[in-house]
């Protein structure tokens, strides 16, 4: 289906009753996450001593309209991962859909959403995956992930960033409140993967669920 970590996410996220996202906004904490740890691990985005997140001399361009934005916006700004991570991540979701609808993988009914009190958590447009047992496939592959018993240093940094995303912002179709609590060592093995990458990536997917909280009293802008 697509290998792309916030494709992946994304597609982890859905939820065929809401006709979208399970909740749109954690879903864009957890898709523009997984562009940056995208982008890290393509050696595109890299920390410095300062904590400081900027772009490689060998970065841009992806060839991807999603990954190559949040490279431009990563080189007009001098913060760190946190910061990125909090910056336009609606606009990323978005985006992000419209990439999948586009490759053929979600078809899109804009006047098939949740409307009213439920805007603000599901889309105001209608969303469906157009390859359900992909999907299967793919949130059975993750949560095998999760319920593994295999060390950690063997998972791939793609399956357990995904792993850590989805407990990050208790993704219903990968994770359970029993498993999180259950598999909380697992789900910490399988996030310090992360640090290969870079340390503070590593330790903004472990506030990841704090930064959410915040965001949803008003102090994260969209």
């Amino acid at each position: 289906m697509t290998d792309t970590l916030p494709y992946r996410m994304y597609l982890l996220a859905y939820d065929d009753s809401a006709r979208g996202p399970f909740d749109r906004r954690r879903t864009g904490f957890l898709v523009r996450t997984a562009v940056l740890v995208e982008l890290a691990s393509r050696g595109c985005l890299e920390e410095t001593g300062d904590h400081v997140v900027r772009v490689t001399a060998s970065g841009p361009p992806t060839g991807d309209p999603v990954l190559d934005e949040v490279m431009r916006e990563a080189a007009g700004s001098s913060r760190g991962w946190k910061h990125l991570v909090r910056r336009h991540r609606s606009r990323t979701l978005k985006a992000v859909e419209d990439r999948l609808a586009a490759r053929g993988l979600l078809t899109v009914d804009e006047r098939g959403g949740r409307r009213g009190r439920f805007a603000t958590r599901f889309s105001a447009r209608g969303l469906t995956v157009s390859y359900p047992a992909a999907v299967k496939a793919l949130t059975d592959h993750v949560s095998a992930v999760l319920h593994g018993t295999g060390p950690a240093a063997d998972v791939t940094v793609a399956d357990a960033a995904l792993v850590a995303l989805c407990a990050a912002g208790g993704v219903p179709s990968v994770v359970t409140r029993r498993d999180i609590r259950v598999h909380r060592a697992r789900v910490d093995a399988l996030t310090g993967r992360l640090g290969s990458l870079a340390p503070g990536l590593e330790k903004a997917v472990r506030g990841l669920r704090t930064t959410m909280v915040a965001a949803q009293g008003g102090m994260g802008g969209g």
